[in-house]
This record gives structure tokens, sequence and C-alpha cells, in this order.
């Protein structure tokens, strides 16, 4: 029976390759914006020549789609974890403050990425971005569709209130990209004025009427 072992190894150096490039763009990108990182910075930042960046992406563009794939991962898992998790349920609102926070924290740069290029990005990265923001407003809808007072209304009204507890998300998100580290009082800072934020939005479910 042939031994799979080299295979696999090559498998594992094509995606630590994959990865390389990934991290490179990102790093570049923190400096001079996607739009003005060339393949060519791309490729030497992550020690391959630009002939190999091919292998993995077919373009600058697609790139920055993986990037944008990549960046928003984890928010896509936060909600999941939450519709399982009780507690987190229950707490929403409390919950939401802190596992955004740490979240931001633990994938700065992929959260700097969406935060610079969803406004002065590529086209085509712009054009992701939005589309993975709404998505993310549609699987959150799913989760406030379950809380009090909220549970009669339209599908649209569910969505649009989705849609301003996503953009008070990404305001206390870019704030926390933006924040020094070591710095536990500005991170206090921004839990409480999230908590603020949803409650404000909050106040409002027991009186609309769809």
């Amino acid at each position: 029976m042939p031994d799979p072992a080299p295979s696999a190894s090559r498998q594992e150096q094509k995606e630590r390759t994959r990865q390389s490039i990934l991290s490179s763009a990102l790093e570049l990108s923190l400096k001079q914006g996607f739009a003005q990182v060339s393949l060519r910075q791309v490729s030497r930042h992550a020690g391959i020549v630009p002939t190999a960046f091919y292998r993995h992406f077919e373009s600058m563009d697609q790139l920055g789609l993986a990037l944008v794939e990549e960046s928003f991962s984890t928010l896509r898992q936060m909600v999941r974890d939450a519709q399982r998790d009780p507690e987190v349920f229950e707490n929403i609102i409390d919950a939401a403050a802190d596992v955004l926070v740490e979240t931001v924290k633990q994938r700065k740069t992929h959260f700097g990425f969406v935060s610079r290029e969803r406004m002065g990005g590529p086209d085509v990265v712009r054009t992701a971005i939005r589309h993975e923001l709404d998505l993310f407003v549609s699987e959150l809808a799913v989760v406030l569709a379950r809380l009090p007072n909220i549970e009669d209304w339209s599908s649209d009204d569910v969505q649009m209130v989705s849609r301003l507890f996503v953009r008070n998300m990404v305001t206390n998100a870019e704030e926390v990209v933006e924040m020094p580290d070591g710095r536990p009082d500005l991170e206090e800072r921004i839990k409480e004025g999230a908590r603020r934020q949803m409650r404000l939005i909050v106040v409002g479910f027991k009186d609309w009427r769809s």
C-alpha cells in the first residue's frame, strides 16, 4: 500500500503557503490599504515568487475576496454559538457586548481590514463586505426573532432591527480596532457604550407594531 505521507505533506505545505499569502496581504494592507498592495509585494513578503502566487489565487481581487471570507468567518461562528448557548441568549445584551469585544481583540487584523476596506477598498472587496454584512443581518435576525415582544413582528421589521444591531456592532468593532493595547478602561467604556446602545434599541420593542 502506498505511503500517503508525501501527499499529505504537500497539502500541508500548500495550505501554509496560502496562509502566508493571506497574512502578508493583511499586514501590507494595514500600512497602505489593500487597493495599493501589489501582487509582487505580497509575493515578496510571503517569501515566494510571483508565479507561485497563481497556484493559490487567480488575481489580487480573488485574494481580497478570500480575506473578506476569512474575516467574517469568526462573526458567523459567533452568531451560531449564541444560538446554541442558553446563557448567552438569556443575557443577550451583556453577553453580546463582551463577546464582540473579545472576538475583535482576537482578530484585530481581520476586523481592521473590514473597517478600512468597506469604504475605501476596491469595488469587488467593498461589494463582498456589504454582502457579508447582509448575510450577518439575516443570521442575527433568526436569533432576534426569539426575543420577547418581537415574536409577532413581520420579517421585514425583524430584519430592520437586526440591521440596527449590526450597525451598532460595526461601529463598536471599529472602536476596538483603534483601541491601544493594555487599556482596560477604554475596553470597558466601549462595552458599556455598546450595552447602552443595544438597550436603547430594545426599549422600543414593546411598543412597536408591524
